[in-house]
């Protein structure tokens, strides 16, 4: 177990800094038109042009998909299990400074600045600009479209193609984090193929539906009849009221039916494939979304794929927050130099549990490592007899005598 230091850290004393970059951004309205395959590979041709690059549409494509229920909470569910991880300031000696981490975990913009490094790995390049207001520091994302990572260049308004070389500013690695690789697209662009084809399974099954839902009636009559057209209008239109009327013998009534003779299945295969494969790109595995096939060893197969990538967030979190902003806190002044960021190491509690009862019988055990570890209130030691029966199953919080101790 990691040393811990008590410090108590100076209040800080941040220059007020609300006239950033960010709010020097042209808004722009946002448009809502019908994204399809084409759009996205005009944008992806744009991006990748020899000269004049552009993230624009790309990055607008991905604010559209994102709305997709499934996709955001799957990018939700990966970010909240690395943004919960409990995690610790150390010293340079490794030793754990309590002030300061108890100052971090408390503070909003700590958490704020893990979502977006997160959010690099999805979206591509982000750039964060920090503000500063009553001693607090307030991470705000400049819109990804007004960036262009391939040449450093920020542009106000992004419809113009000049801007100013972010890179070479002052404030860059201060107020102005970078996070993520200036060629990477974000694995948002590998899940946009399969968001809209989901809409359009969507809208022609709702399609479907609006159609075959309620099957249209027909009526035959004898239209050049004016007396028997205007009773017929009226038995149709009154139908839903009085569900029964009298007819001539030479008119026909009937429910049209379905000429394709389609259940809503092929729309309902093709959104389960989109769905599948959003859940593989994002967590690496689908996830209790398959209620036919899914069982118990699936899913934990899946689970531990899932927090292989948490793992793998946590070690990317863990890097630019002691490469860059750790450094950045210290030349705004709220922390000293020489503090590390790491995130507490995850325990398999029940695999612990088990350990701890297989060593038992041959060694001793600290009682307040129990009652830390396993919320067990050792009491006292159990007499010779007792220790030869099993200890009881279970590791609760509840208060209980544990043997073995001499």
């Amino acid at each position: 177990m990691a040393a811990k230091k008590t410090s108590q850290p100076k209040a800080p004393t941040i220059k007020p800094r609300m006239d950033g970059y960010v709010t020097k951004i042209v808004p722009k309205s946002i448009s809502r038109a019908r994204q399809d395959i084409a759009a996205w590979k005009a944008a992806l041709r744009q991006a990748e042009a020899a000269d004049n690059r552009r993230r624009t549409k790309l990055q607008h494509i991905y604010n559209d998909i994102t709305l997709d229920a499934l996709l955001s909470s799957q990018i939700a569910n990966r970010k909240m299990l690395t943004m919960g991880a409990p995690f610790s300031i150390k010293t340079a000696t490794g030793e754990v400074d309590e002030a300061y981490t108890d100052l971090l975990q408390k503070s909003i913009w700590i958490n704020k600045i893990m979502g977006h490094i997160i959010d690099s790995i999805f979206y591509g390049t982000t750039l964060v600009e920090l503000l500063a207001e009553n001693d607090t520091l307030k991470p705000v994302l400049i819109p990804r479209q007004n960036i262009i990572p391939e040449t450093g260049t920020l542009v106000f308004d992004e419809t113009e193609t000049k801007g100013i070389d972010y890179r070479k500013a002052r404030e860059y690695g201060i107020w102005l984090l970078e996070f993520g690789e200036p060629t990477n697209f974000g694995i948002l662009n590998n899940a946009v193929p399969h968001v809209l084809f989901k809409r359009f399974a969507q809208s022609c099954w709702s399609e479907l539906a609006e159609i075959y839902g309620i099957p249209p009636r027909v009526l035959k009559t004898n239209t050049q009849d004016p007396v028997m057209l205007g009773r017929a209008e009226t038995m149709m239109r009154d139908m839903g009221a009085a569900s029964w009327f009298i007819i001539d013998e030479t008119e026909q009534f009937e429910f049209a039916k379905d000429a394709t003779n389609l259940t809503g299945d092929v729309y309902n295969n093709l959104i389960n494939l989109c769905n599948n494969e959003v859940s593989m790109l994002i967590s690496g595995a689908v996830i209790g979304q398959d209620t036919v096939n899914g069982n118990r060893s699936k899913e934990e197969s899946s689970m531990k794929m899932l927090y292989t990538l948490m793992e793998s967030d946590m070690r990317l979190v863990e890097s630019y927050i002691n490469n860059l902003v750790m450094k950045a806190l210290f030349q705004i002044g709220l922390i000293p130099d020489g503090l590390q960021f790491t995130f507490d190491p995850q325990e398999d509690i029940p695999q612990l549990w088990t350990m701890t009862k297989e060593v038992l019988p041959f060694m001793e055990v600290d009682p307040e490592w129990i009652k830390l570890k396993f919320g067990i209130e050792v009491t006292g030691t159990k007499t010779q007899a007792a220790t030869n029966s099993p200890p009881s199953e279970g590791a609760g919080g509840g208060k209980g005598e544990l043997g073995f101790f001499d």
